[in-house]
């Protein structure tokens, strides 16, 4: 397929959808990308291809902020309370016939929670560096764990407020 120019839209992959036709609706997910010393704060977590490596990362649930979303996530993935700095775009990718739309943010965690457990599916949570991240990608559970984290290390920062979320999506 050849590539746009600079300015040029995409074509469409798909022929443009009738207003009769189901309309096309992404999993909305949110990730932390959280940095120290070098190294990435990740899960390892049970998946259907096995335990896969990933960014504390989950769906935003019904009445929440993507940043309430995040910093929840964080803390149920982990067991450490998130405090997110800024805001690192949107990543999307599609695994089994599912589309992600996935939130990340960066920010700083402090040491976990004694006696918090961890969620269901999480095996535990490690510290691993940019090196040893790049080196597994079969370990991964999606290529959006290296795409946020590349995003991380580019500089990439955008203000918080640039995520807004109307008062009606929190009620």
């Amino acid at each position: 397929m050849d590539q746009p120019t600079p300015g040029q839209a995409r074509k469409p992959a798909k022929a443009f959808m009738t207003h009769k036709q189901k309309r096309w609706k992404p999993a909305a997910t949110v990730a932390a990308v959280i940095e120290r010393n070098g190294r990435f704060l990740l899960v390892e977590e049970e998946t259907a291809d096995g335990l896969k490596l990933n960014n504390p990362a989950g769906h935003l649930d019904l009445g929440e902020s993507p940043i309430e979303g995040v910093i929840r996530e964080t803390l149920e993935e982990t067991a450490c309370e998130f405090e997110p700095t800024a805001f690192l775009g949107i990543f999307m990718s599609r695994h089994r016939q599912e589309t992600y739309l996935r939130m990340a943010f960066c920010g700083s965690v402090g040491a976990p929670i004694a006696g918090r457990g961890l969620d269901e599916g999480i095996a535990r949570s490690l510290w691993m560096s940019v090196e040893e991240l790049r080196a597994c990608p079969e370990r991964h559970r999606t290529p959006l764990l290296m795409a946020c984290i590349e995003a991380y290390l580019a500089g990439r920062r955008l203000p918080l407020d640039a995520v807004y979320a109307h008062p009606s999506v929190l009620e």
